[in-house]
């Protein structure tokens, strides 16, 4: 694409755009992408960038419906609508269901769900209207991935395998969940625990394509410093914590035939649950903090060339491709946006006096984090964006101005809590959309759509985003409960009632919001385990000294070993089909592999995202639908009496798909130049020297 003159589509040549069957079709895939994003980010506590997977399957409807003189503008509208809300459910999974972790919310609110989504959605894309032309026109920031989402598109125009590799995975990975978390055929993973020198030791792994495909997405880097993270929490600070101070008893009436497939039994869970969990919340805390102070010069870049965006020139461009939301709109609807967000403080009934300090502090705060998270997006793409170190800062600012109003007001610290939650995650809604609104006005850029009609695409994405995540969260909750705190809270209650009792395994982990959730409990006089937020703190700051991604390292130690361990293999895929490519064109591996080596690496690694795209989609929606059939109609593996098989068998039909997986990428390979043993040996090699350049070399 070097070679390329931008726009795509030039500025005096107009085509179909913002269309009905374009708002129909964003509408459908856009429920489709949040719900699938909620329930993976709640899952594992990542979400992956909708924007690509969206794209194709924009024109895999608009081609399989037989639409005539489809336009690629049109398939931009409807990848714009529908990154929307994947984007949205980030911000919210990451805050709201912190409500019931701290047990102010029994479940979940609908209604206020969706007017925070809303509301932050919505000022966070007035506000990134405003910033188009700063960042996109005339700083010209890179945004590699809506850069990415722009050679799909392009690709698109003139066919490709891409489509028919996305329908298999979809296809596959919808089989595979419904046969393992539906009909509950073989089990979710593979677990053991054993006892070795005075302490206890656990190895397994979850069954999860998704999981697979995350890993295959972030990269072997990223996910091994998760695994590395998980490694060091689940698999060596638990025993360690075991052999110094004993593991709790058993329940008398526990058995893992029952009682859930996690096998490691109760009382590991419980030391890593009720202890080592705080390493990795202090780690996070710590990460966050650093990656927004480590981003310093350019977040101030960002919001310096932010407040300048009144100084650019005042002359309307007639030009298609220049025509921005009239300002005047913007600026009203912003303002609408505040009035709204203290009618919904004062009927939150937090006070008169925080509903207006609230509001004032979205107003000032929203805008500055609406620039530093477009601006980082331009530059590392809104994928590596720190959304949850920006929620953190955001929570401890907001808990701050909350606590000193409150206390001052004389305001339970009941409400205070409620408060700061609710402010909290207005403002990381808008940071959450932003970063994906100015990767979408810059695929808008290169394809040449008109500013204006693409975002009221991205404002109609954000209300439906808005209208699903809620619906989405309840049906999650009802079905499995959203954080294992909470499931035990619930069961608490209902034990004293005397009811059925909830599988607190199948829990979504959703730790982000777990995270938020204990942070503010220890703020407002709750309980903590200071001494293990402490310990987290310090491994984070060697992290930090040593130079190595101090947030992903934190998010493996708080999410058990058996989530990273998938991502990991997702990770090794993706580092030795990319090399084995690299290897088939030069013959060897090298610091710098030539041109061609390097576009067979990113042939494979493209159609490998959009394979693990769809394994993520058609699991993910699965899921939901399980979901909705538990709540309605009642458990689908109840419905045919089939008995689940064992461990190995589990494995063995994982296994199966992950060589699928590993099939489907592999034909994108270029041809064969060495014997399979050469090419792995070489591999290793390669790997070998990758791990002591990362962990052992400080740089």
């Amino acid at each position: 694409m070097a070679d390329q003159k931008w726009p795509f589509i030039p500025a005096e040549k107009s085509l179909p755009e913002l269309t009905t069957r374009v708002i129909i079709i964003g509408i459908f895939l856009g429920m489709v992408m949040t719900a699938a994003n909620a329930y993976l980010g709640m899952k594992v506590g990542m979400t992956v960038s909708a924007s690509i997977p969206a794209a194709v399957m924009s024109m895999l409807i608009l081609r399989g419906l037989r639409f005539k003189e489809v336009s690629i503008l049109e398939n931009n509208a409807v990848q714009t609508m529908a990154s929307a809300g994947e984007s949205l459910a980030a911000g919210v999974i990451f805050t709201v269901p912190a409500l019931l972790v701290m047990g102010i919310w029994e479940d979940i609110d609908p209604l206020q769900t969706f007017i925070i989504a809303f509301l932050g959605g919505i000022l966070g894309t007035m506000f990134t209207i405003a910033l188009r032309r700063v960042f996109i026109v005339e700083e010209a920031l890179p945004y590699p991935e809506g850069v990415a989402c722009t050679e799909v598109l392009i690709a698109g125009e003139k066919g490709g395998s891409g489509l028919i590799a996305i329908i298999y995975a979809l296809i596959l990975g919808a089989m595979y969940g419904w046969v393992v978390e539906g009909l509950k055929v073989t089990k979710k993973g593979v677990h053991s625990v054993f006892e070795f020198m005075g302490t206890k030791f656990y190895a397994g792994s979850e069954m999860s394509l998704a999981l697979l495909s995350v890993g295959y997405i972030v990269g072997l880097r990223i996910a091994s410093f998760i695994f590395i993270g998980g490694v060091l929490g689940f698999g060596f600070l638990v025993p360690i914590f075991g052999l110094l101070h004993g593991f709790p008893s058993e329940p008398s009436n526990w058995n893992s035939a029952t009682m859930g497939e996690w096998h490691s039994g109760p009382s590991y869970y419980a030391v890593w649950s009720g202890q080592v969990r705080y390493i990795g919340a202090g780690a996070m805390v710590v990460g966050g903090v650093w990656t927004l102070w480590s981003m310093r010069n350019t977040i101030f870049t960002g919001f310096s060339k932010a407040l300048n965006f009144g100084n650019t020139s005042e002359e309307q461009s007639v030009l298609r491709t220049d025509k921005d939301t009239n300002m005047k709109i913007v600026l009203m609807v912003c303002a609408s946006i505040l009035v709204l967000s203290f009618l919904f403080f004062i009927s939150a009934k937090i006070g008169f006096a925080l509903a207006i300090a609230g509001t004032l502090f979205i107003a000032a705060v929203a805008f500055f984090f609406s620039a530093v998270a477009g601006y980082i997006a331009g530059v590392v793409g809104s994928s590596n964006s720190p959304v949850s170190g920006m929620t953190i800062a955001t929570l401890m600012f907001t808990a701050a101005l909350v606590y000193l109003v409150g206390s001052i007001a004389g305001i339970d610290n009941s409400t205070m809590m409620f408060a700061t939650l609710m402010i909290a995650s207005v403002v990381a809604v808008n940071a959450a959309i932003a970063g994906d609104v100015m990767q979408d006005l810059k695929t808008g850029n290169m394809v040449g759509a008109t500013p204006w009609r693409q975002q009221i695409a991205e404002t109609i994405g954000v209300i439906v985003g808005a209208a699903v995540i809620g619906p989405v969260l309840l049906l999650l909750n009802r079905a499995f409960k959203i954080t294992i705190t909470h499931c035990e809270s619930s069961n608490l209650k209902i034990a004293e009632s005397g009811g059925e009792l909830y599988d607190c395994s199948n829990a979504l982990l959703a730790p982000q919001a777990d995270l938020i959730g204990t942070i503010i409990e220890s703020i407002f006089g709750g309980s903590a385990n200071v001494e293990m937020l402490i310990l987290g703190g310090l491994i984070a700051a060697l992290l930090v000294w040593r130079k190595l991604p101090v947030m992903s390292v934190a998010i493996g130690i708080y999410l058990p070993l058996e989530l990273s361990a998938p991502i990991f293999a997702g990770g090794l895929i993706h580092y030795y089909i990319t090399n084995m490519a690299i290897l088939r064109v030069d013959g060897e591996l090298s610091e710098k592999p030539t041109k061609p080596a390097l576009k067979a690496a990113d042939d494979v690694t493209s159609r490998g995202v959009l394979i693990g795209a769809g394994f993520i989609a058609g699991e993910s929606l699965v899921g939901v639908l399980i979901a909705l059939l538990i709540v309605t109609v009642g458990e689908p593996s109840e419905w045919f009496g089939i008995s689940q098989l064992g461990q190995f068998p589990t494995l063995l039909f994982f296994l199966w798909f992950v060589g699928v997986f590993v099939f489907l990428t592999a034909l994108s390979l270029p041809k064969k130049i060495l014997s399979i043993g050469e090419e792995i040996i070489l591999i290793v090699k390669r790997s070998f020297l990758n791990i002591y350049d990362n962990l052992l070399v400080k740089k």
